[in-house]
């Protein structure tokens, strides 16, 4: 499609679960980097209104359908909760801790689902933690979250977790007005635009955008990147060789595998790319996962290869709604990845049908079952660091 039809009047995505008031006859997709980074770059052009109608019917108004100066006063509040200054405090006193304790609970066993036991595990506590849930509510908070991104595949069931994590975070943001905590959600209850506090329904919103933007991305990217590294050895090795390689493998998997393919926009006018006119109205889906694929952009793009030349992909979206949460992820998923090769060594892969990578809009492998054995070097001296 990059090659024949980079503007396409068309959709890859199944439309059957949307309400037909919702649907629209003018659906295009953009496959090339350069058309999806326009696209992002023009926000004016290329809105994101559309997600009040879609999933902030589930959420709650947030900063994805927002634009201007409201956009801007919200993303800058938010923005202040995973500042670099609070990364440098959470990794050591949050992060890594929490990624050392799931992999001490396996690495004795000589073999794991790495999808089941590290994977969705650690974003979830490492969430729940900068959140400041108390650990007996974990269960709950994992279940809910994972209703409520599971909304495409069980409409019903991802509104009742909407509704009870509504109930959940209302309860937790009254105990901060109480009481202030040195938390995300302290952070939010004392926030303040133009001297204006943030009302719970914005707070609440926003902490349910948390769990699909924070969690499923990170747990889809890192399950990703665990995928590739185990079907791929060489770089596997020459990773836990020399741990230096580590932030480029990590941006080598989010452009090779892509966690969400494609984001969804709304044109506030008629539009010319490629030679095609995008009526106004249009919803137009921006592919990322074919963007970071691009040929004119990366040689030999179609091939993982940790060692290439860094170039910027577009997997973190771009412009005023490039992902808030992005440090954070490359954060959570270094210390998972120093946490597993500190513990475990010879990993091996074993053969599953579901280790492959698929899905539509989001892409992982369902399990990663490993073999591997415990190291015998004390894994707290982090000499990695």
């Amino acid at each position: 499609m990059r090659r024949t039809a980079p503007v396409w009047r068309g959709t890859l995505m199944e439309s059957d679960l949307m309400p037909p008031e919702l649907k629209t006859d003018e659906v295009w997709t953009l496959f090339d980097f350069e058309s999806v980074f326009a696209a992002f770059r023009q926000d004016e052009v290329f809105a994101s209104e559309m997600y009040n109608k879609t999933i902030g019917l589930v959420f709650g108004p947030t900063i994805l359908g927002m634009h201007g100066k409201q956009h801007h006063d919200h993303r800058s509040l938010v923005a202040k909760a995973f500042r670099q200054s609070a990364l440098a405090q959470w990794e050591p006193e949050v992060i890594d801790p929490i990624c050392d304790q799931l992999i001490d609970e396996i690495k004795d066993d000589g073999g794991a689902d790495l999808v089941k036991a590290v994977t969705f595990e650690f974003p979830t506590r490492v969430t729940a933690a900068l959140l400041g849930l108390p650990q007996e509510d974990l269960d709950l908070f994992r279940r809910l979250s994972l209703d409520l991104i599971s909304i495409t595949e069980d409409i019903e069931a991802g509104l009742t977790a909407s509704v009870e994590l509504g109930t959940y975070f209302q309860e937790q943001v009254d105990q901060r007005r109480s009481e202030i905590t040195n938390d995300v959600i302290g952070d939010l209850v004392t926030a303040e635009i133009d001297g204006e506090k943030l009302t719970d329904e914005a707070i609440i919103s926003f902490l349910r955008l948390l769990l699909p933007a924070g969690l499923e991305t990170t747990y889809r990217s890192s399950s990703n990147l665990l995928a590739l590294l185990l079907t791929h050895p060489d770089q596997l090795e020459a990773l836990q060789r020399d741990r230096d390689l580590i932030p480029a493998a990590i941006e080598e998997g989010i452009r090779y595998e892509t966690p969400l393919v494609l984001v969804a926009r709304n044109t506030t006018r008629d539009v010319e790319l490629h030679g095609q006119t995008i009526p106004e109205g249009a919803q137009v889906n921006l592919c990322m996962g074919a963007a970071n694929r691009d040929e004119s952009r990366w040689p030999d793009a179609e091939v993982f290869d940790i060692h290439r030349s860094r170039r910027a992909h577009i997997s973190f979206a771009g412009g005023i709604h490039s992902c808030l949460g992005m440090h954070l992820a490359r954060v959570e998923t270094r210390a998972m990845l120093n946490s597993l090769f500190d513990r475990v060594t010879d990993l091996t892969l074993l053969p599953d049908d579901d280790t492959r990578i698929v899905g539509m809009p989001f892409r992982s492998p369902k399990h990663l079952p490993v073999t591997f054995r415990a190291t015998s070097a004390d894994p707290t001296s982090r000499a990695w660091a």
